[in-house]
């Protein structure tokens, strides 16, 4: 029996080592995916920050659209 359960604690000390094994190779997946998620995010920014410098609008139309304010009332799209 004692053959057993030396068998047993070895066998379960290797999975220990596989499973740590595995979940360091998945943070370090997820520390990647983490980092392209942000240099996506970093890249939208930009972006935006460009789509706004060219635009023909003041800051506070800008503002207005992005917080959905539609009480300002905006004439140039109303045909009378």
């Amino acid at each position: 029996m004692a053959r057993t359960r030396r068998s047993l604690d070895e066998r379960i000390e290797e999975q220990e080592q596989v499973v740590s094994k595995a979940k360091e190779h998945y943070e370090a997946e997820v520390s990647k995916l983490e980092q392209m998620m942000n240099k996506r995010d970093e890249l939208q920014k930009k972006e935006l920050m460009k789509a706004i410098e060219d635009s023909n609008r003041s800051f506070e139309e800008i503002m207005q659209f992005l917080q959905g304010d539609t009480s300002a009332g905006d004439s140039e799209d109303v045909e009378s």
